[in-house]
């Protein structure tokens, strides 16, 4: 029985052979909606906002208006070297440990070091 509703397509009975309540034979008529224009009413605190900021002008404004701020400074920087001379060179101590190295003394022990 429930085979025939699915192959038939009966409105009253789904396809598990259930009765349907709200049935597609019988629609339920809607009532047609009132379509208003939105009014917006303003509130106490944007009048308070408004006012605000009529009062007290944005120094953030005032500053971008008089065109005297400073401009973003966009060079490039020039990168940073060791000049001085007390670090000889660089040395690898175990896996990827760099050491600096001051003498020729212990960059002698660290080679030492590192075959031991």
């Amino acid at each position: 029985m429930g085979a025939t509703n699915f192959y038939m397509g009966s409105l009253r009975y789904d396809p598990t052979g259930r009765k349907r309540k709200n049935h597609a034979a019988n629609k339920v008529k809607k009532k047609a909606v009132e379509f208003k224009p939105m009014t917006i009413e303003v509130s106490t605190l944007d009048q308070l906002r408004a006012e605000q900021a009529a009062q007290y002008k944005s120094v953030m404004e005032d500053y971008m208006k008089d065109g005297n701020y400073p401009k973003s400074d966009t060079t490039k920087k020039e990168t940073m070297k060791y000049t001085g001379t007390l670090v000889k060179g660089i040395a690898t101590m175990h896996k990827s440990n760099a050491v600096p190295v001051i003498s020729q003394q212990e960059a002698e022990d660290i080679s030492k070091m590192r075959r031991n």
